[in-house]
């Protein structure tokens, strides 16, 4: 199958979007922006890839006249069996470089110490890895990072619970282990690691099997036409005439999804865009909140680290609030000293959490009436739009100003709208014949195999 490839280069995570030649999506990934955007670019395409094959690999299994119940039962396990492979992969790569951290950040005297402990904290990774892939929902996130993160804290708070070990010292090696991890591609082929999958989940390999290995054979991708955007569209390595502008690709890509769609709102980890468009998805005026973070992702972020939750956390204790607190600043530098204050007060923290969603809301009701108001159908796209607090507070805030007849449209892929729109632009290039404008993405070949711990810190520091 001919694939166009989208990839939206954003400051919190990176998306790839892979359309078959009619426009329909093939595949889309997603990892987190990182510290090295040339790997996390790769590694948002490689995931692309990986689930456009596995589409094409349940069309053939579907398809098929040897598409039995076992089959089918082996095919719909195989995406979860597969993550599963990966994460092992990658805990293995984070064992090896939590124990270089050990040896060349940790004085000899406290290494003994700390090895033992250590090794408990991954082996109670390990152990619990297949229960986040069983298909339960057991998992917030596919991000191994944050998988990791929470596994490794949860595992080393109940080994440091006997004071034998301080809790700090594992966190603080697992928070240097996991920047190399992550900023390191290994090969991983795919046909390696479906077939390890499959040896998890049907070991017997009977006939079932050998049909899914023959589907996947057959499932290939060509990559035939490339567009980049994003905030971070500038590094990425792609030619000039392969970059777009994320406001054109963030509009054409919810066009795409809601042919009605006349405003878009994108909330993004650092920005915040108000769009127009026409009945062609082309934008005709727009604003832009790109001067700093406040009332975007990032300053989310930061109240949830500020309160000890996670993210997704945050929407829905806001929901749960009584009243809703004026907050006087949205600025990321000053929300963390408006929020202990407030605390500090006796205020709820539901109750202030509704306030900071709502005043987060109308610095966006702000953008979008600079740029010519809410028009019907109005989009709303980016990573704040799986807040359920902030979704209830900006349909509030449109019923005020703008009327109850205003559609407001939420994608459950409300992220991937600006690689989406990038492919479209991709796939106009390949219609109109233009050539190929293929970047050049790093290769787990082209990365060091071994990035040594604490690279710029001394052979042992004493802590």
């Amino acid at each position: 199958m001919k694939c166009l490839v989208g990839i939206d280069l954003g400051s919190t995570t990176t998306k790839a979007v892979l359309l078959d030649e009619h426009g329909v999506v093939a595949g889309q990934g997603i990892t987190n922006s990182r510290s090295n955007y040339e790997v996390a670019c790769a590694v948002a395409r490689e995931e692309g890839l990986v689930s456009a094959r596995f589409n094409l690999l349940s069309r053939a299994v579907a398809s098929a006249d040897a598409g039995d119940g076992e089959t089918r039962r082996i095919a719909n396990a195989l995406p979860d069996a597969f993550r599963l492979e990966l994460y092992l992969d990658q805990l293995g790569e984070l064992s090896e470089e939590l124990q270089r951290c050990l040896e060349r950040m940790v004085s000899p005297a406290r290494r003994t110490a700390l090895a033992a402990p250590l090794r408990q904290v991954v082996d109670r990774m390990e152990a619990g890895a297949a229960e986040l892939f069983s298909g339960g929902g057991s998992r917030r996130s596919d991000f191994f990072r944050d998988l990791a993160g929470a596994a490794f804290m949860a595992a080393a708070e109940d080994v440091s619970a006997d004071g034998t070990v301080p809790f700090e010292r594992l966190a603080g090696l697992f928070d240097r282990a996991i920047l190399d991890v992550e900023t390191r591609m290994r090969p991983r082929p795919f046909d390696a690691m479906l077939r390890r999958a499959l040896v998890r989940i049907a070991p017997s390999g009977d006939g079932a099997v050998n049909r899914i290995l023959r589907a996947a054979g057959e499932s290939t991708v060509e990559e035939v036409a490339f567009v980049g955007t994003g905030y971070g569209r500038q590094t990425l390595p792609f030619p000039k005439e392969a970059v777009r502008s994320e406001i054109l690709c963030h509009g054409r890509g919810a066009h795409a999804s809601f042919a009605g769609t006349r405003t878009v709102l994108d909330i993004g980890g650092q920005d915040t865009k108000a769009i127009q468009v026409d009945e062609g998805g082309v934008v005709t005026s727009f604003q832009m909140n790109d001067r700093c973070a406040a009332g975007c992702g990032r300053y989310l972020g930061y109240i949830a680290d500020e309160l000890g939750l996670g993210l997704h956390e945050l929407g829905p204790l806001a929901l749960r609030a009584r009243r809703v607190v004026r907050v006087n600043s949205t600025c990321t530098v000053f929300a963390g000293a408006e929020l202990r204050e407030r605390l500090a007060l006796g205020q709820r923290r539901e109750d202030i959490l509704a306030g900071l969603h709502r005043a987060m809301m109308l610095r966006a009701m702000s953008l979008l009436a600079r740029s010519g108001g809410v028009r019907d159908q109005f989009t709303f796209t980016g990573g704040v739009c799986k807040n359920p607090m902030a979704t209830k507070v900006l349909r509030d805030l449109v019923n005020e100003n703008y009327g109850e007849g205003i559609i407001l449209n939420i994608h459950p892929d409300s992220i991937y709208m600006g690689a989406r729109g990038a492919a479209l632009f991709a796939l106009d290039d390949y219609r109109a014949g233009r050539p190929g404008m293929l970047p050049t993405f790093v290769h787990a070949s082209d990365v060091p195999d071994e990035t040594p711990c604490g690279r710029s810190e001394p052979a042992v520091r004493e802590d």
